[in-house]
């Protein structure tokens, strides 16, 4: 868990500890795929690369390094990506479906009927991001959270608009780890209790979740069942994000779906070579062994 959005300094530019930490991260996945002889490693960065002002030098030290080539991800991207994996999940009975999901650095949004979806778009909303940028006391103060409130609804304001504008939704589904945690706080079933378990998330819910964590430190609030330490600090920011977007969509609950990007990026690549096609977005590197099917 690098969590690289929150290593992105005033500067704009992620910091050395955090381009370090990258680093460390690519080559013990590197050793691990050539320990496990993996043919091919799909390797890729999102909003925290994507924006940070150095992230081309910092792609360029760990494929010196390394020799693995990090594919960066557009926002609209990640929201095409995490959108096909939650089809894929509910399938086509689901309808049209509208997809959210707060990561790092942002929140991605997607809405559509078929595997692709008609709408696509990224809001620099993302829970570590905010948590940086507007929460720095801990908890935070009422100030605090009333101007980050103000500030997300006013950045939600023309996606609402545009959602509205792509169709009715039949099915509203978010993904992510903050989400999943969001639910679990609000009485959703654990972990243990296995992927296909139905877990939702209603507004009113949401809405007594955040009231509760936003008393709390980020050190009493990693004590809870289903809240990771690592992402303890930023679950505030995250729920109110998810707050505002599930209140600005017009959504009363949101079903959890336990795929999400990475599972996309996967599924993609997938449909890739059952078409016998190299697929052009995500470069592939190999490992030091011959590919077993090259």
């Amino acid at each position: 868990m690098l969590r690289l959005a929150e290593a992105v300094g005033n500067n704009g530019k992620l910091s050395d500890k955090g381009a370090n930490s990258l680093l460390d991260a690519v080559t013990s996945a590197k050793d691990a795929a050539r320990r496990l002889e993996v043919d091919h490693i799909l390797a890729f960065a999102t909003s925290a690369i994507r924006e940070a002002r150095n992230g081309e030098k910092v792609l360029q030290k760990v494929r010196k390094e390394t020799g693995v080539h990090l594919s960066v991800l557009s926002g609209d991207d990640e929201a095409r990506l995490t959108f096909l994996a939650v089809r894929r999940w509910f399938g086509w009975s689901a309808g049209r479906l509208l997809c959210l999901d707060i990561g790092g650095g942002s929140l991605e949004i997607a809405v559509g009927v078929d595997e692709s979806p008609d709408l696509a778009l990224s809001v620099p909303l993302g829970a570590g991001r905010l948590t940086r940028e507007r929460l720095s006391n801990d908890p935070p103060s009422r100030k605090e959270i009333a101007e980050l409130r103000e500030y997300v609804e006013g950045t939600l304001d023309p996606v609402a608009e545009g959602v509205a504008e792509a169709g009715e939704i039949d099915r509203a589904v978010a993904t992510s780890k903050t989400f999943r945690t969001l639910a679990r706080l609000s009485g959703a079933a654990p972990s243990a209790a296995g992927p296909r378990v139905r877990r939702v998330l209603t507004l009113n819910g949401l809405r007594q979740v955040t009231e509760f964590i936003s008393r709390i430190s980020a050190t009493d609030l990693a004590e809870l069942e289903g809240v990771s330490a690592g992402r303890a600090h930023q679950l505030l920011a995250g729920a109110v994000v998810a707050e505002a977007a599930m209140r600005r969509l017009g959504l009363t609950e949101v079903e959890i779906c336990p795929w999400a990007l990475r599972e996309g990026v996967i599924l993609q690549r997938l449909d890739w070579l059952d078409s016998g096609i190299q697929d052009p977005s995500l470069p592939e590197v190999v490992t030091d062994r011959q590919p077993a099917n090259a």
